[in-house]
C-alpha cells in the first residue's frame, strides 16, 4: 500500500497490526515519511460525511467484515478517483501510471484475504525467478538472438533501430528458444503490446513482423524445440 493508504488502513482496521509481514514492511518502507498529512485529513473529512462511514460507526464493536468493507470503500471510492491523491502518488512513484491497476488489485485482494499475503514478497518467487532467467538468457544468448534477428532487418541498420525494440525482440527470441511453458503466439502478442505501450508508434508492427518471421523459420526448419537456456549454456 502507499503511505496514505497504509496509515488510513491501520487506523481503521484492527487486523493489520496483527499481520507480521505488514509490520515488517512498515519498518522497512516507512510510509509515514512519505504520507501527506493534509491529504489524509481531507480524505478523512470526506469519509466522515459519507453514509458508509456513519453506518460503520453506528454499530457497537468491530468485526473484520465491516472493517474490510469500509477500507474497500475508502480505497476504491475516496482515494483512487481523487486527483490530489493520484498526484501525490505520482510524485513518489514515477511508474504509477503503469502500476496503478496492479496495485489496486493487490490491495483489494489483500483486503479480501488478509494474512495470506506477504508484504515482503510483492512478486511471487516463481515470477521473480522467471524475470531473472529471462534477463540472464537475453544477456548470455545475445549472439544467438542477434544472429536470428539481423537477417530479418533487411534494409534496417541494427544500430539505428530503437534500443527498446531490439531488447524486446531479443527477449521474444529467447522465449521462443528457452522457455518451455510459454506458447510462441503468447510471446509474440505480449511483445507487440509492450512495444506499442513503451516504444514508438510503429514499434508494435515492426516487432510483430520480425518475431513472426523468426517463429515461422523456426517451425519450418523444425527448430522449435524449447530448451532451458541454463541447460543450453
Amino acid at each position: 500500500m502507499t503511505g496514505g493508504a497504509a496509515l488510513l488502513a491501520e487506523n481503521c482496521w484492527s487486523g493489520l497490526p496483527e499481520d507480521t509481514s505488514y509490520q515488517l514492511a512498515l519498518k522497512e518502507c516507512k510510509p509515514q515519511l512519505s504520507a501527506d498529512s493534509e491529504l489524509i485529513k481531507k480524505l478523512y473529512l470526506q469519509l466522515a460525511e459519507t453514509p458508509e462511514y456513519h453506518e460503520y460507526i453506528a454499530v457497537l464493536g468491530r468485526d473484520g467484515k465491516s472493517e474490510r468493507k469500509l477500507l474497500e470503500f475508502i480505497f476504491s471510492t475516496l482515494m483512487l478517483p481523487n486527483e490530489d491523491y493520484t498526484s501525490h502518488v505520482e510524485e513518489l512513484f514515477t511508474n504509477w501510471d503503469d502500476d496503478c491497476e496492479m496495485m489496486e488489485q493487490l490491495v483489494l485482494n489483500y483486503l479480501q484475504k488478509p494474512g495470506t499475503f506477504n508484504f515482503m514478497e510483492i512478486l511471487s518467487k516463481e515470477k521473480a525467478q522467471f524475470a531473472k532467467d529471462l534477463l540472464l538468457s537475453v544477456r548470455d544468448k545475445k549472439e544467438v538472438t542477434m544472429d536470428m534477428i539481423k537477417p530479418k532487418l533487411k534494409n534496417w541498420d541494427a544500430d539505428r533501430i530503437a534500443a527498446l525494440d531490439m531488447i524486446l525482440m531479443e527477449m521474444g527470441v529467447c522465449e521462443f528458444l528457452y522457455f518451455e511453458t510459454i506458447p510462441p503466439k503468447v510471446t509474440i502478442n505480449e511483445y507487440i503490446d509492450l512495444a506499442k505501450d513503451y516504444s514508438t508508434p510503429q514499434s508494435g508492427q515492426f516487432v510483430n513482423g520480425i518475431l513472426d518471421n523468426i517463429h515461422k523459420d523456426l517451425v519450418r526448419e523444425e527448430k522449435m524445440h524449447k530448451i532451458n537456456f541454463k541447460a543450453n549454456s
